[in-house]
């Protein structure tokens, strides 16, 4: 399968997305309280983008695998139909 997306859509995504994380990243550096509080934050932030990006990856991955195993049923009934339309003109 071929993505149906175009090469701005993904510009627009990734542009997005440095513009997201840099804008949080400059929030938590100048945020008035201490340091340790802002890197409890810096911490928490990263951690949520890591699981966020895990959470999008196997979301794909079962989408995906759910779709192979469509085409797979669909091409064994094919088969099967098949196979049955030989043996009945024979």
């Amino acid at each position: 399968m071929e993505s149906q997306n175009s090469s701005s859509f993904y510009f627009l995504a990734w542009a997005s997305f440095a513009i997201a994380g840099l804008g949080s990243l400059l929030g938590i550096y100048f945020l008035p309280v201490d340091f340790w509080i802002k890197g409890y934050i810096g911490i928490a932030y990263m951690f949520t983008l890591t699981t966020s990006f895990v959470l999008a990856k196997t979301i794909r991955d079962k989408h995906e695998a759910t779709q192979f195993l469509n085409r797979l049923r669909s091409a064994k009934t094919e088969k099967l139909l098949t196979d049955f339309e030989k043996a009945e003109l024979n």
